[in-house]
């Protein structure tokens, strides 16, 4: 069985039926599967989508502050371009376009864990890296772990249901895990760890990398802003958290086909480039799909790309060693031949 085929812990009620269709899943059936994911008294393995979610309600308390204590006109507009634009376009860099792709390397250490931790700390690269190798191996179809086709529900609780790694993998499938992870830093697990604990990444290293990075970050924000800033910026992290569990599901058109001529070029998958997450975090989502290992996804004139821009300073800045850029195989292989057959 191909290794992207058998790397994801397979849901309850499966990927696929016996004729090869997609399973939708009910929403009872999904919501039983997200609670059986969290129960880490029944199996310590679910420790890791337990302590992802763990992280988001430990920041709802902040985002109740926020709204109680400190919302105002300025509050306001810090959680705005925090939750949109900073760890929306920090997401995009980091998770997606280093952690995942490989788009780009960095110089040395330093600068890699200096992007890895330059917002609040929410999201487990294990759970974002390799569902989301699998996910462009299998695009909307059966075994896609968001597949947009299944509903809202089933992409929004994607990460506890659909995109832990399995908990039986053989050691030989277990080191391919290790090397697409290794390069993001994140401390893994031997192989007779693993199977204790059912993750690449030691809850040991997950747990202090936690705690050290929230610490640094409300200090920061505090000496900068007082408690009112640091409870709005923390809130604001919450609310992203949440709100980035949606974007598959959007940016996959709903499960519908949406994509518009001379701007969505990629016809292989539903998925679709929208403005709003395009320019608040340079997630052009079908350019990405056409070149998923390109460091630039806006590659039109009025597709910003905030990640690009970071990227693009770091290495002038020589804390990127290198990079890829397809945007002139885009322009060569789509825009300009779709020019010229309007001509």
């Amino acid at each position: 069985m191909p290794f992207l085929d058998h790397v994801l812990q397979v849901p309850t009620y499966g990927w696929k039926d016996n004729n090869g269709n997609l399973v939708k899943p009910s929403k009872k059936q999904i919501v039983k599967e997200f609670f059986k994911r969290l129960n880490i008294i029944k199996d310590r393995r679910n420790w890791l989508p337990f302590f992802s979610w763990a992280k988001v309600i430990c920041l709802v308390p902040f985002f109740i502050v926020f709204l109680r204590y400190h919302f105002n006109w300025w509050t306001v507009l810090a959680a705005f371009v925090y939750s949109m634009i900073v760890m929306g376009t920090h997401g995009t860099i980091w998770h997606h376009r280093f952690a995942t792709h490989g788009a780009f390397k960095f110089r040395n250490r330093f600068w890699r864990f200096f992007t890895q931790n330059l917002t609040i700390n929410v999201i487990p690269e294990e759970i974002y890296v390799i569902s989301h190798h699998v996910h462009h191996a299998k695009s909307d179809q059966p075994g896609d772990p968001y597949n947009a086709q299944a509903g809202f529900l089933y992409c929004f609780l994607a990460d506890v249901n659909h995109q832990p790694i399995a908990k039986n993998l053989t050691e030989k499938s277990y080191n391919r895990v290790k090397r697409l992870m290794q390069h993001t830093g994140v401390t893994g697990n031997s192989y007779a760890q693993y199977q204790k604990w059912g993750s690449y990444v030691r809850p040991s290293f997950a747990i202090w990398s936690w705690i050290l990075n929230w610490t640094f970050w409300y200090i920061i924000f505090y000496l900068i802003g007082g408690h009112a800033l640091a409870c709005t910026l923390f809130g604001a992290a919450g609310f992203w958290a949440v709100g980035v569990r949606t974007f598959n599901y959007e940016g996959h058109a709903k499960g519908q086909d949406k994509q518009r001529e001379g701007i969505d070029f990629n016809d292989k998958d539903k998925s679709i480039n929208q403005l709003w997450p395009g320019i608040v975090a340079g997630e052009w989502h079908n350019n990405h799909h056409l070149y998923p290992k390109s460091a630039r996804s806006g590659f039109k004139p009025y597709q910003i790309d905030l990640a690009w821009c970071y990227i693009k300073v770091m290495h002038k800045l020589g804390a990127v060693r290198s990079y890829r850029d397809d945007k002139k195989r885009f322009d060569e292989q789509y825009r300009i031949p779709f020019l010229k057959s309007k001509t």
